[in-house]
């Protein structure tokens, strides 16, 4: 009887370690997923420009700023600005399209759509850091964005830090 109760006592263990094991990867994998990388985001806009070519402004920027559209995962959504800082498609706010926002600045007082059309008009591609809303925490939080100049405007896509 010692020995059978040994050993059930010893496959619980086994078990419950499993379980713990199996529950902390599903958790980290989870947790992991829950924010776009800087990859997924370089591939988003790359992917958003490609579209924008292939199908024209007007189907485009309906489809970017289609929150269940191609163009938003998790955090990661893409924004189109014209070079004098009007937004022609948003993935997380379409009440931004048709608004000029050039004077708007973060948290820390930074116009960062300012700062981002000048870079665009310098630059086809660049990474710009400042403070924004992550639209799945509600929180303002770091931002890293990833922008692509095309045309007459710049399509950005960014990861929340």
């Amino acid at each position: 009887m010692n020995v059978h109760l040994s050993r059930t006592r010893e496959l619980t263990k086994q078990l419950v370690c499993g379980l713990i094991a199996a529950a902390g990867i599903v958790t980290f994998s989870a947790w992991a997923g829950e924010h776009a990388t800087k990859d997924e985001a370089v591939s988003m806009v790359k992917k958003g420009v490609a579209f924008i070519k292939a199908n024209g402004k007007d189907k485009a920027y309906a489809e970017i700023t289609n929150k269940q559209g191609a163009f938003v995962d998790r955090d990661l959504y893409l924004v189109v600005y014209a070079l004098d800082g009007t937004v022609r498609a948003h993935g997380a706010n379409e009440k931004m399209v048709g608004r000029n926002l050039i004077e708007l600045k973060d948290v820390d007082g930074k116009p960062f759509v300012q700062e981002r059309v000048e870079m665009a008009k310098k630059q086809a591609s660049f990474w710009q850091d400042y403070k924004f809303t992550n639209p799945t925490t509600k929180k303002i939080e770091p931002k890293s964005m990833y922008c692509e100049k095309l045309d007459d405007s710049v399509v950005c896509g960014g990861i929340y830090k």
